[in-house]
């Protein structure tokens, strides 16, 4: 897909769904972007309870990074990751 079908289907969208909502909830654009990778694998309401306690204790991505694969995986694990 080239960058002038990408626009137009961006400006539809934009027109038909002016306030994109979500039901995953976050507080920053990083937040969402986990929230987001996370959904791929859960329903939203399962990442909304991994992801309020993930992101009480770790909402950037140093310290997601300093929560380690098995300080990280212990947040995760309700989503079956």
């Amino acid at each position: 897909m080239n960058a002038k079908k990408r626009f137009e289907i961006f400006k539809r969208l934009s027109v038909a769904i002016p306030d994109p909502a979500t039901e995953l909830k976050h507080n920053s654009t990083f937040e969402l972007l986990i929230a987001v990778i996370l959904s791929a694998q859960a329903t939203d309401k399962g990442v909304n309870l991994a992801t309020d306690k993930l992101f009480a204790v770790a909402n950037t991505p140093e310290a997601i990074l300093a929560l380690g694969i098995h300080g990280l995986e212990s947040y995760i694990k309700t989503i079956g990751l």
